[in-house]
C-alpha cells in the first residue's frame, strides 16, 4: 500500500510564495513521475507540474516562470515552490505519483491566494 501525504499549503497574499511537499511511503518499487495538479472550484483538475525520472519537467503555461517542481528521490519526495501567486492560482492542490504499474493520488492540499 502506497501512501502520499502533503503540506505546505494556506492562505498567501497575491504576490506571496508558499511550497508544498508531498512524501510518498508504502511499497513502491520504482517511480517514474512525479507531478502536481490542482483543482478550483467548479473546474476540471488540471496539471500543473511534472517531473520524470530522467530529469525532465513540465509546467502548464499558467505556472511556467512563477513554480519549480524537484523532487528528492532518496526521500520519494516531490515539491512545488510557488512564487508571484495570483488569486487565479487558488485551488487544492495535489500530488500524484506513478510508478511502473500504478498511480497514486494524495489527498489534496487548499490553496488560497487573496487579492
Amino acid at each position: 500500500q502506497v501512501q502520499l501525504v502533503e503540506s505546505g499549503g494556506g492562505l498567501v497574499q497575491a504576490g506571496g510564495s508558499l511550497k508544498l511537499s508531498c512524501a510518498a511511503s508504502g511499497r513502491i518499487s520504482s517511480i517514474n513521475v512525479m507531478g502536481w495538479y490542482r483543482q478550483a472550484p467548479g473546474k476540471q483538475r488540471e496539471l500543473v507540474a511534472a517531473s520524470t525520472s530522467g530529469g525532465g519537467t513540465n509546467y502548464a503555461d499558467s505556472v511556467k516562470g512563477r513554480f519549480t517542481i524537484s523532487r528528492d528521490n532518496a526521500k520519494n519526495t516531490v515539491y512545488l515552490q510557488m512564487n508571484s501567486l495570483k488569486p487565479e492560482d487558488t485551488a487544492v492542490y495535489y500530488c500524484k505519483i506513478v510508478g511502473t504499474t500504478s498511480g497514486y493520488w494524495g489527498q489534496g492540499t487548499q490553496v488560497t491566494v487573496s487579492s
